[in-house]
């Protein structure tokens, strides 16, 4: 089976919208295939602001998420694989739902990753996040 993460992702999307919120993705910009503004990620994460107003080209499907943004100013194209997302919220209330985040497998002989340990749950100035029922 497909995984359910794209389809919940674009559904919450949706429905945030719908209640007159700002939906807000927080992304592991350290997965593979991921294109975001690295002077914007913080312990290895990003929050993106989805707002219609905020981006322009927004495109869901079953692979990726990928629209074009201002960043400090600056137009910039982001790339987010449906996995790298780790949660959609409405900026407003924190109502929304946190995904599992699934463990990257560096290359074969690639020995970078080694070290490496996975993404940190956010913490400290984010909303508390729900999962929706």
């Amino acid at each position: 089976m497909n995984s359910s993460r794209p389809y919940l992702i674009r559904a919450l999307y949706e429905w945030i919208l719908d209640n007159n919120c700002t939906p807000y993705l927080l992304v592991n910009a350290g997965f593979p295939g991921t294109a975001v503004p690295e002077g914007f990620v913080e312990d290895g994460q990003i929050v993106l602001n989805l707002s219609p107003s905020a981006v322009r080209e927004l495109h869901m499907d079953n692979e990726r998420i990928c629209f074009d943004g201002r960043f400090g100013g600056v137009a910039q194209q982001v790339w987010i694989p449906a996995d790298a997302v780790m949660a959609i919220y409405a900026r407003e209330n924190g109502q929304g739902m946190v995904f599992e985040v699934e463990p990257v497998t560096p290359p074969p002989g690639d020995d970078a990753g080694l070290d490496s340990k996975p993404p940190s749950k956010p913490e400290g100035g984010r909303p508390s996040l729900k999962v929706v029922k």
